[in-house]
Formats: structure tokens, C-alpha cells, sequence
């Protein structure tokens, strides 16, 4: 499959989020202002996941469009949904 610079560049911003976090830690700030970071780090996460599961199921869809086995796809790009949601 291959990834959209969209998603890359989603990820590379995620990225500067996480180096912004070490350095707001190694300064000693606030601990709300930490969390409310990593929460938006996790957030932007999660919602690339999605994304990336999503593009995936319909490439696999398309790709596979006279496949047998739909169901057993569809299932398994839930099942990745599930895994990332724990």
C-alpha cells in the first residue's frame, strides 16, 4: 500500500508535537500543560490509524474486487480499528 504525503506529513507534524513535549519536560513545565500535549499527541495518533485503516480497507476492496474473501477483509480492517482504540 502506499501512503499519501497527506498521512506522512500528519505524522511528521505528530513528530514535532512529541520533540516540543521532551522539551517542555526538560524545561520542568507545568504538568497540565505536558498532559494536554500528550493527549493531543495520542488524539493524532489515533486519528491516523483511522485513516490509514480506512485507506487500506478500501485498496484491499478495490483491489480485490472479485475476491471471495470481502468479509473476511472488511473483519479484518475492524479488527485493526478495535486494536488501535485499546
Amino acid at each position: 500500500m502506499e501512503y499519501d504525503k497527506q498521512t506522512k506529513n500528519r505524522l511528521k507534524r505528530t513528530e514535532g508535537q512529541i520533540k516540543g513535549i521532551l522539551r517542555m519536560m526538560e524545561e520542568q513545565q507545568d504538568c497540565e500543560k505536558v498532559i494536554n500535549q500528550l493527549s493531543a499527541v495520542s488524539s493524532a495518533i489515533s486519528h491516523t490509524i483511522g485513516v490509514i485503516v480506512s485507506e487500506n480497507l478500501k485498496y484491499c476492496l478495490i483491489e480485490q474486487a472479485d475476491a471471495s474473501n470481502k468479509d473476511e477483509l472488511v473483519n479484518d480492517a475492524v479488527k485493526l480499528l478495535v486494536k488501535s482504540r485499546k
